[in-house]
């Protein structure tokens, strides 16, 4: 789904992917979702009598603000350090790509509670506005994850020299 941005950062540093990540993804996320809360409770409560309310809509953006709190922290306390400095841990990356599952999860979840981002008929400036900003964020945390999963988290394959990476034993 992401591949040109994928293949976009390929070649990319971790430690310029780790820069990117963190200015383009968790600043946003730390932003973008207190705001999407405070906007579904307001929608939820001035709208509760129409069938077509996001009932539980910022009860949801409320639990995935503190599982990407949780997520982002141990990443950047523990995780991407680790990778600028080379290191490839499996157990917290299998950790991380399985947060990033139940993240996955709760955007079908988001999807779900928003008719796919799609406001009925009639809606108000409010309303409109918190269904644009959750397809934003669909969009922005599943680049966020798809960097992560398929660029960040793979070891460079790097092929080894002879003589410099390994010896086969004839070299004098």
């Amino acid at each position: 789904m992401y591949q040109a941005l994928i293949e976009q950062w390929q070649k990319a540093s971790s430690q310029e992917l780790i820069q990117h990540i963190l200015a383009n993804f968790h600043e946003k996320h730390r932003q973008q979702v207190p705001e999407l809360i405070q906007l579904a409770r307001k929608v939820e409560e001035v709208h509760n009598d129409h069938e077509a309310v996001p009932t539980g809509l910022a009860d949801l953006l409320s639990e995935m603000l503190n599982e990407l709190e949780s997520h982002m922290m141990k990443e950047e306390q523990i995780l991407f350090p680790m990778l600028a400095g080379g290191i490839y841990p499996s157990g917290p990356i299998a950790v991380m790509e399985e947060e990033h599952g139940e993240h996955e999860r709760m955007l079908a979840q988001l999807n779900t509670l928003t008719n796919n981002g799609k406001a009925p008929r009639g809606a108000c400036g409010s309303w409109i506005m918190l269904y644009e900003g959750t397809q934003e964020l669909i969009n922005d945390l599943q680049q966020h994850i798809a960097l992560e999963n398929h660029v960040l988290f793979r070891e460079p394959q790097v092929t080894p020299q002879h003589g410099k990476d390994f010896c086969c034993g004839s070299c004098q």
